[in-house]
């Protein structure tokens, strides 16, 4: 059997080169968009989550920047806490409503679908964290159409 004699890895290691940056760092150009859909339950998976971070990114690189919460998508727009609405139940339990109030704060807009909200999830627009904006399901589409029709930038979450 090959022994391994290698020392353990320490505390402050380094197991990859994370200073190294293969491509340019992209800057949107003046009046660019970007739109970040997610249809998508909070908590199943990383990828909520992850392209929360990635349209504050797209939003600090100088895009004029939005979220659409579709469908299940509406569960990352609600306020949360246990045991009251704020408190955090466990470590990340908050991290879907910080995400969105920090991409708010940093001029970001982001819309829920009403219909989700109500007949799927049952939640009311009191329910949403302070800043995201109900929208008619009609709007949905169009705020897809209108982002295409200015040729912005379109990152589609999905999960199934």
């Amino acid at each position: 059997m090959p022994k391994v004699t290698q020392p353990l890895n320490k505390k402050g290691d380094f197991l990859v080169d994370y200073e190294e940056k293969v491509f340019e760092d992209v800057k949107a150009d003046p009046g660019e968009k970007a739109l970040v859909t997610f249809h998508t339950v909070a908590f199943e998976g990383s990828i909520g989550f992850v392209n929360l971070l990635q349209a504050t990114r797209l939003q600090r690189k100088g895009f004029d920047t939005s979220i659409l919460l579709y469908g299940p998508g509406v569960t990352l727009g609600v306020q949360r806490g246990f045991p009251t609405l704020g408190d955090e139940a466990f470590p990340g339990h908050q991290n879907f409503n910080n995400q969105i109030t920090k991409f708010i704060a940093e001029g970001g807009k982001v819309y829920a679908c009403r219909f989700a909200l109500q007949a799927l999830y049952g939640h009311g627009e009191k329910s949403l964290i302070e800043g995201v904006r109900p929208i008619n399901p009609l709007d949905v589409l169009d705020i897809i159409l209108l982002h295409r029709k200015d040729n912005a930038f379109i990152l589609d979450t999905w999960t199934l």
